[in-house]
């Protein structure tokens, strides 16, 4: 293994011993997860001269691919924000984003948002105030817990079909799903190497059926399951670049992924995949309105980047949390428990910059895919940083 190669790991793995759930996937030699394991964590400050370290080196000339030079080098810029915070050094919150992830986060202006409630007024059914319209149409289209795992089975089985004919997966891939409670996200993969992702589904709140396909299709097929097990297979057998073998928290690594794989189903599906999400969910009971979750969807879409707008009045204005909470009521439209999971998000240490990946990183994908799947193929399949998507 070259030595940035090895140094890039075990500098990973040990800002993990300070940080839960830095390290996202790690399937690399056992050797040093069992060395960093063993050994007490090191100084932050260590960790923060090492990393300094390493991004000098990655500059310096030597015999490492130049592309893969570059890709490291995105990659030690965020592990180096991420181990100066830790040793107390100040950085404000945009900077923190930008340099952990590669792009420079904005707000959503409100008036694009108030004329997503105009949209959605004019859609939605009822009279009446449209927070209450709205958080009740969403409300109602629960996904009975007993019917969850046949939904998510029959959701996955499909998916993977098309991802297996648009791009191909390596033999022997799977994934298992799970419910779980008790966590700040909705969903989740666990990627464990060997062409193996667990996924878990968070069941805190009702599972609604208007976001059951872009779940799965997110963390299985075409999403981080598809991204990990078709990465494993390409360039970490055949290519050996063993630096794939760990995915970190706090790196332009996950801006890309989340993008890709927020924009999966759409890939697979088509640019409105309502009618096939139906397709599963009314055969088994499960209340879905294809036609009137198109449209909503359409119409509501710049509510996505509301929870970018909490997180900067947060962190960056200072503002108080219970402040933050009404603004994502009022302008994401969600109810008071939803908007109070949301905050357990933006406020864990290790996800509180995490938000804008979603954001920005689905703008950035969709821009550079334009439809094109081939251009989602190399998303799934190459190493790159989001500044070669600005320039392609």
């Amino acid at each position: 293994m070259d030595d940035l190669i090895g140094r890039y790991l075990e500098l990973g793995l040990a800002l993990g011993r300070h940080i839960d759930g830095m390290v996202d996937a790690y399937y690399g030699p056992a050797e040093l997860a069992a060395a960093a394991a063993s050994r007490p964590p090191s100084a932050p400050g260590e960790l923060e001269a090492r990393a300094r370290r390493l991004l000098a080196d990655l500059d310096a000339p030597g015999e490492l691919d130049p592309s893969r030079r570059r890709y490291l080098r995105a990659q030690v810029q965020g592990l180096h924000v991420t181990a100066a915070k830790l040793a107390g050094q100040p950085i404000s919150y945009v900077d923190e984003v930008e340099q952990c992830y590669g792009v420079r986060p904005a707000p959503i202006s409100e008036d694009e948002l108030a004329e997503a409630h105009r949209l959605l007024d004019e859609i939605l059914p009822g009279s009446g105030p449209l927070a209450e319209r709205y958080v009740g149409w969403r409300e109602s289209q629960v996904v009975p817990p007993d019917q969850l795992g046949l939904a998510v089975g029959s959701l996955a089985e499909d998916l993977r079909e098309r991802t297996k004919r648009l791009f191909g997966l390596p033999d022997g891939e799977r994934v298992d799903f799970e419910q779980v409670t008790n966590e700040p996200w909705s969903g989740f993969n666990y990627y464990l190497g060997d062409l193996h992702s667990r996924v878990v589904i968070n069941v805190d709140l009702p599972v609604l059926s208007t976001s059951l396909g872009h779940l799965v299709a997110h963390e299985a097929y075409p999403g981080h399951h598809t991204e990990h097990s078709r990465k494993e297979a390409s360039l970490v057998r055949r290519r050996h670049l063993e630096e794939e073998t760990i995915f970190l928290v706090g790196t332009p690594q996950c801006l890309l992924a989340e993008g890709l794989a927020d924009l999966g189903l759409e890939v697979v599906a088509g640019e409105r995949p309502e009618s096939m999400v139906a397709s599963h969910l009314v055969p088994l009971g499960i209340p879905f309105d294809a036609d009137l979750a198109a449209q909503v969807s359409i119409a509501g879409e710049a509510l996505g980047a509301v929870r970018g707008n909490a997180a900067l009045l947060l962190h960056e204005q200072g503002a108080d949390p219970d402040v933050v909470v009404e603004y994502l009521v009022r302008w994401a439209l969600t109810s008071r428990p939803r908007a109070e999971k949301a905050m357990e998000f933006l406020t864990d240490p290790t996800w509180r910059a995490y938000g804008f990946c979603y954001i920005e990183g689905l703008r950035l994908c969709r821009s550079f895919v334009a439809g094109d799947p081939a251009r989602f193929e190399r998303l799934i399949s190459e190493q790159l940083i989001p500044a070669d998507l600005r320039a392609a």
